[in-house]
């Protein structure tokens, strides 16, 4: 079964949830309006299903070669990626003085989703893209941007993020790779790093890698890190390319998903050192890096949001096609009918819906505040969007991703044994999605993330405005007096006291015993997020009352409500009286 964007629920999204509206109305994206937004996501949507989308197969069959240091990606890969790029998908959101669209982040979101639900192997490689551009664009020199900017926003070029060593994972204090100052303004960068995606393929002449390097007087841990441009191919003054720079790949990973992207081992400096140019300051590198990295959380939600989507969509087309059994109501001697009329079929459906719908509301809700932080003239206006995306961003990349991996497992279970079979590619999903909650930062490190730096941001008052605003969702719920809402005001409002009651703890807990609030991490994102993304169905099935696709955005929503949230008030407790055996579980693991 292949993909076909859901256009219509993006874009509901992003009007009733996100706010694409207001952002017009405000002025704040004025080049949406007249409806670009839905004459550009249209198109993204037929080149995901008619270029990318067939290759989602291929890809994890074939699979990326590594042969001679050179790899080459499965067949079909590079002729779409050159039409992605004459396209001009990769400009979407890159700044215009350098060839980009400058488009609001909520828009090239959708897109992103579709990419990924399309071929989330392909749709990696682009990412990283993005990151490079938007990382020197911040902090590069005038001298590199010119050099670089232009070729890497056109896709003539691709980019990558070098950040991981083999003894170094999340824990960047232990990264050894060196950088010597040459004398001439350039850098000799020696060192290995792994799982660098895309670190070398065939779809582009040159790539751009941004590596994490120290110098020789830096500082210990993450303040003496820093951050080079190191270039496959050198480039000379006319633009044109020069000689190999001193890197190669000296290894792919053989992975359990994504097998078409090429996850990359990298060897710096085998022959006295590749050479780099520095990006921002010196010992300031990590500071860089997180430009790139923030916005690639939120892509990495998008993707955890996509192949839920993907997964959704195969598993509703079986389900339709698939006769098991007759109906309850069904006649005796009646032939069997498709298993979509089978009760628990569809809870299995529409729980993989409803998530799936949850975490796209909050995805978009990122980005729209992300494109406000940006877009807004008025300095206390654009710390507030700023605040919300930091909290928002990690409870989106977490839960996201945890649900990509869920709806995914529970796609299998719609198809039964042939779920499990490789042949109806139900598997490919599961297996591609396991490697989301992992990279751009462990799901438990967002989760300390939010408790820790996001949580206390304003004093605790910008958590609490957006527990406010959930509050007054659910307000209007209760008003609208609307029978097909059911239970939902009431499940809605016991997750949002839930929440406020665990928010409360926490701030107060994060004073006195930094251990204890650490043990509730985990289960106070999904807190949040199963809130959040509640009351932001909430929010659009009111909006759409009125609308076409207003009643399965009610029924979403309530299902959302009364077989999903409704988990709030057990992951309180374990937020609030998990801590003590937590701790004890030292003695267990003692040995």
């Amino acid at each position: 079964m292949s993909y076909r964007a859901p256009v219509s629920d993006m874009l509901s999204t992003m009007r009733h949830v996100a706010g694409l509206d207001r952002l017009i109305t405000e002025g704040l994206a004025p080049e949406l309006d007249g409806g670009v937004a839905e004459a550009v996501l249209d198109e993204a949507a037929k080149f995901a299903a008619d270029v990318i989308a067939p290759l989602n197969r291929v890809g994890d069959l074939t699979g990326s070669k590594l042969k001679d240091g050179a790899v080459t990606t499965p067949p079909g890969w590079k002729e779409a990626y050159k039409a992605w790029a004459e396209a001009g998908w990769n400009a979407l959101p890159a700044p215009e003085a350098y060839g980009g669209q400058g488009l609001p982040t909520l828009l090239q979101s959708a897109c992103i989703e579709m990419w990924n639900s399309a071929a989330f192997a392909f749709a990696l490689g682009p990412l990283l893209t993005v990151g490079a551009i938007e990382a020197l664009y911040a902090h590069g020199s005038d001298h590199l941007k010119e050099t670089y900017l232009a070729k890497l926003v056109s896709g003539e070029w691709m980019g990558t993020m070098n950040l991981t060593e083999p003894q170094a994972g999340s824990d960047l204090n232990a990264l050894r790779s060196k950088a010597e100052r040459v004398g001439d303004g350039t850098y000799r960068i020696t060192g290995q790093k792994i799982f660098i995606t895309y670190g070398e393929h065939d779809l582009t002449e040159n790539i751009i890698h941004l590596v994490l390097a120290r110098l020789p007087d830096a500082p210990p841990g993450t303040r003496g890190i820093s951050l080079f441009l190191v270039p496959k191919f050198m480039v000379n003054a006319d633009g044109s390319l020069g000689a190999h720079n001193d890197l190669r790949c000296s290894g792919i990973e053989h992975k359990l998903g994504i097998h078409a992207s090429p996850t990359c081992s990298m060897a710096f400096g085998d022959n006295g050192g590749a050479i780099g140019w520095l990006i921002g300051e010196e010992n300031r590198g990590l500071a860089c890096m997180f430009t790139m990295m923030n916005n690639a959380r939120l892509n990495v939600a998008l993707q955890g949001v996509a192949i839920a989507e993907r997964a959704y969509q195969q598993a509703l087309a079986f389900a339709h096609e698939r006769k098991q059994g007759a109906a309850l109501d069904a006649p005796k001697g009646a032939p069997m009918s498709p298993i979509i009329v089978h009760p628990d079929v569809r809870r299995m459906l529409m729980d993989m819906r409803a998530k799936t719908q949850g975490a796209r509301a909050i995805s978009y809700q990122v980005a729209e505040a992300l494109d406000r932080s940006h877009r807004e003239t008025d300095e206390t206006r654009r710390k507030a969007a700023s605040e919300r995306a930091a909290i928002l961003t990690p409870i989106a990349k977490a839960y996201a991703t945890d649900i990509g991996i869920d709806v995914a497992s529970t796609g299998v279970q719609v198809h039964g044994g042939m779920g499990f079979v490789e042949e109806t590619g139900a598997a490919q999903h599961l297996r591609d999605a396991r490697i989301a909650a992992i990279y751009e930062g462990t799901n438990g490190i967002q989760a300390i993330d939010l408790v820790t730096r996001k949580l206390p941001l304003s004093s605790g008052e910008a958590v609490k405005a957006l527990i406010t605003e959930m509050r007054g969702i659910v307000g209007e719920v209760e008003r609208a007096n609307t029978p097909g809402f059911g239970h939902a005001a009431a499940r809605l409002g016991a997750a949002v006291d839930a929440l406020e009651r665990a928010t409360e703890w926490m701030l107060a807990t994060l004073g006195t015993s930094q251990a204890d609030a650490l043990a509730g991490a985990t289960p106070y994102l999904k807190l949040f997020a199963l809130a959040q993304g509640g009351t932001g169905l909430a929010k659009k099935a009111l909006a759409t009352r009125s609308e076409a696709e207003g009643a399965a955005d009610l029924v979403t929503a309530r299902f959302y409500a009364e077989c999903i949230a409704t988990e709030a008030p057990a992951l309180e407790l374990a937020v609030t009286e998990g801590a003590g055996a937590i701790a004890d579980a030292a003695a267990v693991f003692a040995a």
